[in-house]
């Protein structure tokens, strides 16, 4: 029995010093190791704590220097941009003008086409009839019909041969013929000489208001005011087309034109009312294309229903 006590107690004490050890005070050495260690450590961390300052730094520069750049760019794309909208609108301002003249020159140049081929085809037919005359003179000679000294009678339709000089209708002589009266208006109006083609189409209106080309003449007198700004003029000039020759062929821009005048006039829902009515009254016309495009510059319908 005091056997067994005593094995119990020298185990007991062996358990105690193997713990002892475990739990025991480390060796210096293996103490300093770990510092030196921890101390590496510790001067790694700030030096990358230095190194990623340094980066950052870096990168605040140039991030401030791109961001000035930009601000640089920025400020001279505006001006650019400045610059370019106040084009944009001068030629916005003077293009309607620009556009308004070169229509009318070129409706000047169209018709006067027009009236160049008229006069051919006048002249090729008083050539005929002249030709005819001529044969038939030629004729009666050959047959000795013709008195010596007698002067033969013209034939139906033959041009008419006036003495050298010209006869005179009154004292002041007679009024230019109404061929001379509309091509010269028509050079001059689209030569831009506005006032001297004035002249020509009143007195054109004057002493042949009862031909053809009447109504023609009639729309150059609105041309002309409409080309000088003189838009309550032009007005009233594009009513005489529309009323007193109602079946010309220059209703439709007579009736379009009357229609931007009294916009400019700032009358705006009687110029709106004009171009619906040539929407209406002349569809598939270019006419009606360039109204269209003016009352969806304005912001309304086409018609009054829509």
């Amino acid at each position: 029995m005091r056997f067994r006590n005593l094995a119990a107690f020298g185990a007991a004490l062996v358990v105690g010093a193997i713990c002892g050890s475990l739990i025991g005070p480390r060796p210096a050495l293996a103490v300093a190791r770990e510092i030196i260690e921890l101390q590496r450590d510790v001067t790694t961390l700030l030096q990358g704590q230095k190194d990623l300052s340094t980066q950052l730094t870096q990168d605040h520069t140039v991030m401030r220097t791109l961001l000035e750049q930009s601000n640089d760019t920025v400020g001279k794309l505006n001006g650019t941009m400045s610059g370019l909208q106040k084009s944009v609108q001068d030629v916005q301002a003077n293009s309607g003008a620009r556009l308004d003249t070169m229509s009318t020159q070129v409706q000047g140049v169209s018709d006067n086409l027009e009236e160049i081929k008229s006069r051919l085809g006048k002249l090729n037919q008083q050539l005929v009839d002249l030709q005819n005359t001529v044969q038939s003179l030629d004729a009666k000679i050959s047959g000795g019909s013709a008195p010596a000294g007698a002067v033969p009678a013209a034939s139906p339709g033959a041009a008419a041969v006036q003495p050298a000089g010209g006869a005179t209708a009154s004292a002041g002589g007679p009024p230019p013929s109404a061929d001379t009266l509309y091509s010269n208006g028509l050079r001059d109006i689209t030569s831009g000489k506005y006032d001297l083609a004035r002249t020509e189409f009143e007195d054109y209106l004057k002493y042949y208001g009862d031909t053809d080309l009447a109504s023609n003449a009639q729309f150059y007198l609105g041309e002309i005011a409409y080309t000088q700004r003189q838009y309550s003029q032009s007005v009233s000039e594009y009513d005489k087309v529309l009323t007193n020759y109602p079946k010309s062929f220059k209703l439709a821009p007579a009736r379009l034109k009357k229609g931007m005048a009294l916009l400019e006039l700032g009358q705006k829902t009687q110029g709106i009312k004009e171009l619906r009515e040539v929407v209406k009254r002349y569809p598939g016309t270019e006419e009606e294309r360039r109204a269209r495009a003016k009352l969806k510059e304005l912001g309304v319908a086409a018609s009054a229903a829509d």
